[in-house]
């Protein structure tokens, strides 16, 4: 499936990881793979940044390739957004300080910890799922595994951001 460009998908795909708020955010370790739950900040200017701790060496994997992938999941909702795109970190401190909230201080002690650096994403292509719900997709899948149709489990778009 190529990527759209229809507005109303990209915004669509935008509210969703605005309303998800914690991604998986995945980056290569040579030759690995790793994932790792982040609490997401994501922006009206269609940027995307998180929190990070320079002792978790994200920023070592991202400076080695700055390709990134971020799956945001509400299971509950079976709602899901996968991001494709480009991070870098940073040291920006206003930026750390605009981003620090309560839930910051369970890693760290406050804004002026040393290690907090900002990392940044800028997305270049989303895909996402937004299907009516876990009862619903259940139904449907049920009346068509009797009737031998296909279910319609919701809507599934590749956007260009």
């Amino acid at each position: 499936m190529a990527a759209e460009s229809n507005s109303d998908d990209v915004t669509h795909a935008w509210e969703l990881m605005k309303k998800i708020t914690f991604a998986m955010l995945a980056t290569r370790d040579g030759d690995k793979i790793r994932s790792r739950p982040m609490g997401a900040f994501v922006e009206p200017d269609n940027t995307i940044y998180f929190l990070t701790d320079l002792r978790r060496h994200k920023d070592e994997e991202i400076a080695r390739d700055h390709h990134v992938n971020l799956a945001f999941a509400d299971t509950s909702g079976q709602k899901y957004v996968s991001v494709v795109g480009t991070a870098v970190v940073s040291n920006d401190r206003a930026k750390i300080k605009e981003l620090f909230t309560t839930a910051a201080k369970a890693w760290w002690d406050s804004a002026e910890d040393p290690n907090i650096r900002v990392l940044k994403v800028t997305p270049q292509e989303a895909e996402y799922w937004d299907s009516p719900g876990t009862l619903v997709s259940y139904v449907k899948m049920a009346v068509a595994a009797v009737t031998g149709g296909r279910p319609d489990l919701g809507d599934n778009r590749k956007v260009a951001i």
